[in-house]
């Protein structure tokens, strides 16, 4: 080897060994991060996640939070580094209505609302006074409406804004069937769908009761566009960390991307 191919070397080699030594020696990086996620399907992902973050040096415990249990309140409380459950108007409600100090850090997947039914096949076949179950906090609300009035069985009135904390059945203003609404936890209308015409439930809640919307939902709504993409949120004060770069990347990666095209293609879209 000449000098000048032994000078680049070990130069390369010195700037891997100092990279890894300054990540390694990096005081903000917790020694296992716990990140929150609710069960079923999201485990499985996540568990491959993990792996990919143990080759950036990150160890992470995943958390599996029950539906009593609020990911956004052990994140605030410093229970959690990290949670993954919940999209953008979700979050920005929960920041308003409980003062949180929780900030997203990145986007993860599409995990789509759907209709589901055990009665029927289709959205449209759904008869004068059905009774719809839809979830009982606002921004899943206005999701569950917008489905309803691009099937043409509602109309929304003008100005109408999902965002709104205040959206939800209030702003109909044609419902031509008669449709009945009964609002709820997503769990609780996930075990009562036999009681029900059909329900709109968030897809976290629909997998543990063995639902896929892509293959079960009646109706699903756009993917496209949609701002109700899942994401990654931390403590505001980590939001900079270099840890948290490393988690979201962890995540937005073409392993990842892969894996969520094959493997869960029924139930999530990639959103990074």
């Amino acid at each position: 080897m000449n000098k000048r191919a032994f000078l680049h070397t070990s130069l390369a080699v010195l700037a891997a060994t100092s990279a890894a030594f300054v990540w390694a020696a990096d005081a903000t990086t917790p020694k296992v991060i716990k990140v929150g996620i609710r069960g079923g399907v999201a485990e499985d992902l996540w568990a491959e996640v993990a792996k990919v973050a143990k080759t950036k040096g990150l160890n992470l415990e995943l958390v599996v939070m029950s539906a009593s249990v609020s990911p956004n309140e052990a994140l605030n409380n410093g229970d959690l580094q990290a949670n993954a459950f919940q999209h953008l108007p979700f979050l920005e409600e929960q920041v308003r209505q409980r003062g949180y100090k929780i900030s997203s850090v990145g986007t993860t997947m599409m995990s789509p609302l759907a209709f589901y039914s055990r009665k029927h096949k289709r959205l449209e076949d759904l008869p004068q006074g059905a009774h719809i179950g839809i979830t009982d906090d606002a921004s899943n609300q206005a999701r569950a409406l917008i489905v309803l009035r691009d099937h043409g069985l509602i109309r929304l009135r003008d100005g109408f804004d999902p965002f709104s904390p205040k959206a939800g059945p209030a702003d109909i203003i044609d419902n031509p069937r008669k449709l009945r609404f009964t609002e709820a936890h997503a769990v609780v209308l996930a075990r009562s769908l036999q009681d029900m015409d059909a329900a709109a439930i968030t897809s976290n809640f629909a997998f543990q009761a063995g639902l896929r919307p892509f293959i079960d939902g009646i109706a699903v709504e756009k993917s496209e566009g949609n701002p109700y993409a899942a994401l990654i949120a931390v403590r505001s004060q980590d939001k900079d960390a270099p840890w948290v770069k490393q988690l979201v990347a962890s995540f937005q990666n073409d392993t990842i991307r892969q894996l969520i095209n094959t493997k869960f293609k029924d139930m999530y879209a990639p959103a990074f």
